[in-house]
């Protein structure tokens, strides 16, 4: 059965669709025999874009599958042998207008996404759910979807109070007989190793996760250039273009020590 990761945080701008479809493509590369599938929720669409689509191309993308029109199997994009992409695109503006206005429709909008995953779960060993940078509709979606929640957390004035908020808000999402996904863990993104602010807020978040009893991958995600210039000229991620890049590899590092980890614990329900 798949392991079933949201990317979630509520704002933009913290690297959360690099997270995704970097980690996507390290696991296709290390697991050879494993199958991955990244479902795109953003309305940006960027998840396309960083493996040479124009997410304004698609046809058919997961603002179908949401309003029912059509089922994953129906939007997928073979961007490998065992990697697939269900798209987005800018009509996700206007999804969570449509389903709250139309609830005689959807009695159920919070399980829309989970319907459709359960369906096809059994054919991934890995599912990549991009979030929007809310935590509105489409990211509850996610959350009810998913088996585990990856945070992406940059260093800067206020984010911890940034990942107060995330935690809280995943961790009262769930009930007793519907636990919460599982909080995996908590991953610095486009860090300055040569800053001395960064150094001191990753580690005060490390303080933070280690009172909450929640990881902070030792892994940290440098901040560099080159994740945006292989999606702009090379249409592939910077994992499969210039594997020897550090960057590249902080990458393949982080995926083994995620992966190692989301196996060792189950999803447990929420202390009421």
């Amino acid at each position: 059965m798949a392991k079933i990761f949201a990317v979630c945080m509520n704002k933009g701008g913290v690297g959360k669709t690099s997270l995704v479809t970097h980690l996507a493509a390290a696991a296709s590369s290390l697991f050879p025999d494993k199958k991955t599938l990244i479902i795109d929720t953003d309305a940006q669409g960027n998840a396309a874009v960083v493996f040479g689509s124009d997410p304004d191309k698609s046809k058919l993308t997961m603002y179908d599958v949401f309003t029912g029109a059509k089922s994953i199997k129906d939007i997928l994009i073979s961007i490998k042998s065992n990697l697939d992409l269900a798209p987005a695109s800018d009509k996700f503006n206007m999804l969570e207008f449509h389903i709250l206005s139309q609830l005689e429709s959807y009695p159920s909008p919070f399980l829309l996404l989970k319907k459709e995953v359960d369906q096809i779960k059994s054919d991934y060993d890995y599912i990549f759910i991009d979030c929007p940078p809310s935590l509105g509709l489409i990211a509850g979606n996610a959350l009810k979807a998913a088996t585990d929640v990856l945070i992406p957390f940059v260093p800067e004035a206020f984010s911890v109070k940034g990942l107060q908020r995330v935690i809280q808000t995943i961790e009262a999402f769930g009930s007793k007989e519907e636990p919460s996904p599982r909080i995996t863990g908590i991953i610095a993104m486009m860090v300055d190793g040569r800053s001395k602010l960064h150094q001191e807020l990753v580690g005060h978040a490390r303080e933070f996760c280690s009172k909450k009893d929640i990881r902070l991958f030792e892994t940290v995600i440098p901040r560099s250039i080159s994740f945006a210039n292989a999606a702009a000229y090379e249409g592939s991620p910077l994992v499969w273009t210039d594997r020897s890049n550090p960057a590249a590899e902080a990458y393949y590092t982080l995926a083994k020590e995620v992966f190692e980890y989301a196996t060792k614990k189950k999803r447990t329900a929420r202390k009421l």
